[in-house]
């Protein structure tokens, strides 16, 4: 049997750049205070707690004058810097790029559909830390829909300029802007700006390849991961022996009766040696030979 761990799965930029942050930090610090969990991946966090990075809420911050504290890459909104202003935190803002714009793009959108009597129409997941960020630049005064049936309560005699989570699938949008576009009233205007991060979307044709590469997959993310749900669905849909797994401790030895070959990926929040650890412990279990990429299989 031979287990290889793809390629391109693992961190994502904004992910790599906030550990980055948080690293150089604790260089020049005994402790630095990450407003919520830096990445969904409980193995990730704790390795950096043990670092000493300490993981907060919104409700410490009124406690935390004079610290350090890291706003993670899915950024947060206005009110969340102004109190740390207040109470003199000093912030390392590790917002990704990527998300910085998307709030940027909120803000404009909201300022263009205020002028016609419109609405912003957020594809989102709902009390995501992204989602919680990209509302707040506006007052919450956002629709935030998860599914088709959300557009049920959607007002299709005004104005809607629609948007997406940066983590959400391109088919699902797709999808709903064509509902939406069908079911708008004749001559009012509806505007879709995909804001879908491409260096995470475009991993999806990617994962389907791999999974059906291989015998049996194994999709390593955090249980919070929404990009983990996201993509381990796809994973699943292009092989149906895929099990989900947030450490090496998890996997069972029944899955790999039979099996010649296993596939080793994960999210957008999955660090590349947890990855390496599944492997080893796959490899370990059934005295299986890890390789280095798909082709070599």
């Amino acid at each position: 049997m031979k287990v290889t761990i793809d390629p391109f799965s693992g961190f994502c930029f904004g992910v790599v750049r906030a550990i980055g942050e948080a690293e150089e930090a604790l260089k020049r610090r005994e402790v630095v205070y990450c407003l919520g969990d830096i990445v969904h991946n409980r193995v990730e966090v704790q390795r950096l707690e043990n670092m000493g990075l300490k993981t907060i809420s919104h409700q410490d911050i009124a406690n935390l004058g004079g610290q350090t504290m890291l706003i993670r890459a899915h950024g947060e909104p206005p009110h969340t810097y102004q109190q740390a202003e207040s109470v003199g935190i000093e912030v390392i803002d590790a917002t990704c790029p990527v998300v910085a714009r998307l709030q940027r793009l909120v803000r404009e959108a909201y300022s263009k559909m205020q002028s016609v009597g419109g609405r912003v129409v957020l594809l989102g997941k709902r009390g995501h830390a992204e989602v919680i960020g990209l509302t707040g630049q506006v007052g919450d005064d956002v629709v935030v829909v998860e599914r088709l049936e959300d557009l049920d309560g959607l007002n299709y005699t005004q104005p809607i300029y629609l948007l997406s989570q940066t983590t959400q699938s391109i088919e699902l949008f797709e999808s709903i802007a064509e509902h939406i576009r069908e079911r708008m009233t004749d001559g009012v205007e509806f505007v879709v700006n995909d804001t879908i991060c491409r260096r995470v979307a475009g991993r999806e044709q990617g994962l389907k390849e791999f999974s059906k590469s291989v015998d049996v997959v194994l999709f390593v993310c955090g249980k919070k991961s929404s990009n983990g749900r996201v993509l381990s669905d796809v994973c699943r849909s292009a092989n149906s022996a895929c099990y989900n797994i947030e450490e090496a401790s998890e996997i069972k030895a029944e899955w790999f009766e039979g099996v010649e070959s296993v596939g080793i990926c994960g999210a957008t929040s999955t660090p590349r040696w947890l990855m390496e650890d599944v492997a080893q412990a796959v490899a370990t279990m059934t005295g299986a030979e890890i390789v280095d990429d798909v082709e070599e299989k």
